[in-house]
């Protein structure tokens, strides 16, 4: 297989300055970088030396005319959704190791965020880092094959774990799971299951992970 080489739009600090962060956000199904994108004014607000990018996936998706994916979900065959997973993994980290060398950040300083499908492979890769990430936020997610930590966890790091309590497309019941296998191997969690929400990030979400990442990083957050 050629290398795959993954690019898409990104938000440079506001400070205008070089970036002494770096959010990752992996977008869901059917979408593109630019679906999340979208939300870095929230974080350049609060975090005016942050650098935010946002990478189209490397797939075309195989369930609508339009929009990218990570792997396919035309089966919800769980050791599928995990082999689609874990062939991905290596072109995503290759993206985070890039864009980490390009910004010439510590890991302690990057925040990997996914929505969805890019949710799970956030939890995939975020427990697999030869160096602990500064945290992970995850909406509307799941982790796949939560068994697999046992051998295969190398680095932990902070994680806020969101969903909707009307989500539609992945259960709700996938927060608690996962919230219960991180808790078994000493991962720090922070939860919110959202009430009313369906599968989406609404304005309570943006504000948690706001905070969430200004609370690591210790900035002050900004008043709107």
């Amino acid at each position: 297989m050629s290398e795959v080489t993954l690019t898409g739009p990104r938000h440079e600090p506001s400070s205008g300055g070089p970036a002494k962060e770096l959010i990752i956000m992996l977008h869901g199904l059917g979408a593109d970088g630019q679906d999340l994108i979208g939300l870095a004014p929230y974080f350049a607000n609060a975090l005016p030396h942050c650098a935010i990018v946002s990478p189209d996936a490397h797939q075309p998706c195989d369930m609508a005319p339009m929009g990218r994916q990570w792997f396919s979900l035309m089966s919800r065959d769980r050791d599928l959704i995990l082999d689609g997973i874990q062939k991905a993994a290596p072109i995503v980290q290759a993206f985070i190791d890039q864009e980490i060398a390009h910004y010439k950040l510590s890991p302690e300083r990057v925040f990997l965020m996914g929505f969805s499908q890019g949710a799970m492979m956030a939890y995939h890769l975020g427990f697999r880092q030869k160096l602990p990430l500064a945290g992970m936020m995850c909406f509307s997610g799941m982790l796949a094959a939560p068994d697999l930590l046992k051998d295969e966890l190398s680095s932990k790091c902070p994680v806020l774990a969101i969903h909707g309590d009307q989500d539609e497309v992945v259960p709700p019941e996938a927060l608690p799971a996962a919230v219960e296998a991180m808790g078994e191997h000493d991962i720090t969690v922070y939860q919110e299951m959202i009430s009313k929400l369906g599968h989406g990030i609404d304005e309570n979400g943006i504000r948690m992970g706001v905070g969430f990442v200004t609370e690591i990083l210790g900035y002050a957050v900004k008043d709107k």
